[in-house]
């Protein structure tokens, strides 16, 4: 794979994209907004979810039109997953319009053919049944068992978005099953990230529809974590982005002896050093973005290299928006926390870095770190 082979930089679509998801995101979910919503624990918004998915069609980025999607692809969803992550907004964009979609698209079947039509429609949220820190590559989770004709029992811990489902995707004995939210028992968590609850799914004799046998879901599951830890690489993105552009606007303002505190010579090597972070996760998390697009047979590796240096980013540059906004940053009030927690918390998310460093070894045939 050379750089010539790579897409990475943005097409006038993808552009005028990010122009509306940002303007909506502006308008609809400013930071005051976001704390006010986490303070409730329901942090989700369902009217921002309609616009964001039905308004602007973001929901079918990643859908054919034959089944009623955009027919656009990975490179577009992530610049959606970038302006999410810049707004650390509370939305289920990567688990239903992206895990979940990809586990459908991964199926056969007229079932799962007409969930995806909801989906990409905005008119129904779907997650898929997976701990969310499940990684490509690792063993798939085999919690849940079929008592016959569809009928679950079993647990599965630490879903996202599980409370703002409509259906989940279970994967049990055997196969894939559409599983209806008001079916199961919901144990909400208390997460670092108070942005994406979790929640212990617990499944006691639920109905479930049948979507696809244990082989073909198991693969459909594998290849939605890949794309999910591809373009959760772009949210991380976001959040360094915007991490480093409030930085750099409240140094310029706040003074100390006399001048602002960014013209210091020792913070402008600080923020130096961040923004070639930012710059060099900028090229990991779009060449992830247009390996998937384009189906490359690179994309495994790609996908963890991304995933490898996106999230220590992601964290250095939240930490340092903390500690560089002094005394304000360590206030409930400033919402420097918020991308702080959502840093961390997507460290974890779809693998740990220590997990994709050990993919990229694997796959470039070197020792393990």
């Amino acid at each position: 794979m050379t750089n010539a082979s790579l897409g990475l930089l943005y097409s006038d679509t993808e552009d005028d994209l990010r122009a509306s998801v940002r303007d909506l995101l502006a308008d609809r979910c400013p930071p005051a907004a976001v704390l006010a919503r986490v303070e409730t624990g329901r942090p989700h918004d369902p009217a921002l979810w309609h616009t964001l998915a039905a308004g602007i069609g973001t929901a079918g980025l990643l859908v054919p039109e034959k089944l009623g999607g955009q027919g656009a692809g990975h490179r577009e969803a992530a610049v959606v997953l970038e302006e999410l992550g810049r707004a650390v907004a509370p939305a289920p964009y990567l688990t239903s319009a992206v895990l979940a979609t990809e586990v459908l698209l991964g199926c056969d079947g007229a079932e799962a053919a007409a969930l995806v039509r909801e989906l990409a429609a905005g008119r129904r949220v779907c997650v898929p049944a997976v701990p969310l820190t499940l990684a490509p590559g690792a063993p798939l989770p085999a919690a849940v068992r079929d008592a016959g004709g569809g009928i679950l029992t079993g647990q599965v811990t630490s879903v996202a978005d599980a409370v703002a489902a409509d259906v989940l995707l279970v994967l049990a004995d055997t196969g894939l099953h559409a599983v209806e939210a008001s079916a199961v028992s919901l144990d909400p968590l208390v997460p670092l990230d108070l942005t994406r609850p979790l929640a212990d799914v617990t499944l006691d004799r639920a109905q479930g529809i049948r979507l696809a046998d244990p082989a073909t879901a198991r693969a459909a599951v594998a290849g939605a974590l890949l794309s999910g830890a591809g373009l959760l690489a772009s949210e991380q993105l976001g959040l360094a982005e915007w991490c480093l552009t409030e930085t750099v606007s409240y140094l310029r303002t706040r003074h100390q002896f006399n001048r602002p505190v960014g013209s210091f010579q020792a913070i402008k090597h600080r923020l130096a050093r961040l923004w070639l972070d930012v710059a060099s996760a900028r090229a990991a998390a779009r060449a992830a973005a247009d390996a998937l697009a384009t189906a490359s047979p690179d994309a495994p590796l790609t996908v963890a290299v991304a995933q490898a240096y996106c999230s220590g980013v992601a964290v250095r540059a939240a930490e340092e928006c903390v500690q560089l906004h002094g005394g304000i940053g360590m206030t409930w009030e400033h919402p420097a926390h918020l991308y702080l927690k959502r840093a961390k918390a997507d460290a974890l998310a779809l693998g740990t870095t220590g997990h994709h460093h050990a993919l990229v070894a694997d796959f470039a045939e070197l020792p393990a770190p």
